[in-house]
């Protein structure tokens, strides 16, 4: 099953977005669903026929996660003492680019230097180009002492955190998965908040599909990577679309 989008501007990234990072043992936490740009988007409720699935990890836990329709925000975990990991699956979305500049302005942006020759391989048109993608994101939250370590969570694309940020020092290092094995040489995006002051860098996975990034206390992090491939699931040979599309992300925080 595939949603339809009337605006390929939610072709933007997709984040989980925790109101805190961290807080007591117990804490309520709202974690808003985001889609836009550069740290900034519009908060989106929760919709039942747009998830595939939801999980929320705490040490041997893992709890499927089911919202109500039109929550604000969408998702809602109770910490543990340690370190809560929530991870989110979209259905398959499908958007047509209204123009070739934008479709060569994506594959540019996400670093798939092959992406223009295939396409005129394979005879498509550089006019109505559609593609149908998927959004696979993760935030990690954490009680007060933070223990405990991220885990793959079985989607088809996803960071997996080596790295606890709430109780490790120095850089932070992320494998990045694709079907379950480790993606070397992929571009991965980061970007670095604190308030409303937003920077982004470029970063590269090495050859065990690991990123180190240079990391700050009292900041917020998003990173994102993106697989471009033929159409190869069901959904989208069923649906027609030439491309697919799939988009792993994960929020965090370093504590002062």
């Amino acid at each position: 099953m595939s949603f339809a989008l009337a605006t390929q501007s939610l072709a933007h990234e997709f984040w989980l977005e925790p109101k805190i990072f961290q807080g007591d043992r117990e804490a309520e936490v709202g974690i808003e669903l985001r889609n836009g740009q550069d740290f900034k988007g519009l908060e989106l409720s929760w919709f039942a026929p747009r998830i595939a699935s939801a999980q929320v990890v705490q040490g041997d836990d893992v709890e499927v996660y089911q919202g109500q329709p039109g929550d604000l925000p969408a998702m809602t975990v109770d910490l543990d003492s340690g370190l809560t990991t929530v991870a989110y699956a979209s259905i398959m979305s499908r958007l047509t680019y209204d123009s070739w500049e934008k479709v060569i302005s994506f594959a540019t942006h996400k670093d798939i230097p092959w992406f223009e020759a295939r396409h005129a391989e394979r005879g498509l048109p550089e006019t109505g180009v559609t593609e149908g993608y998927w959004r696979f994101s993760k935030t990690l939250v954490a009680g007060p002492d933070g223990t405990g370590a991220d885990v793959d969570t079985g989607m088809e694309t996803e960071f997996v955190a080596l790295t606890n940020p709430f109780t490790d020092e120095g850089p932070m290092r992320v494998r990045l998965l694709y079907q379950g094995s480790p993606r070397a040489d992929a571009q991965v995006e980061m970007w670095e908040k604190s308030g409303n002051v937003v920077e982004k860098t470029l970063h590269r996975t090495d050859a065990q599909g690991i990123v180190t990034l240079p990391v700050r206390p009292g900041y917020s992090y998003q990173i994102d990577a993106v697989v471009l491939r033929e159409p190869e699931s069901e959904d989208a040979i069923e649906d027609g679309v030439m491309w697919e599309s799939l988009w792993a992300n994960m929020t965090f925080a370093v504590p002062e």
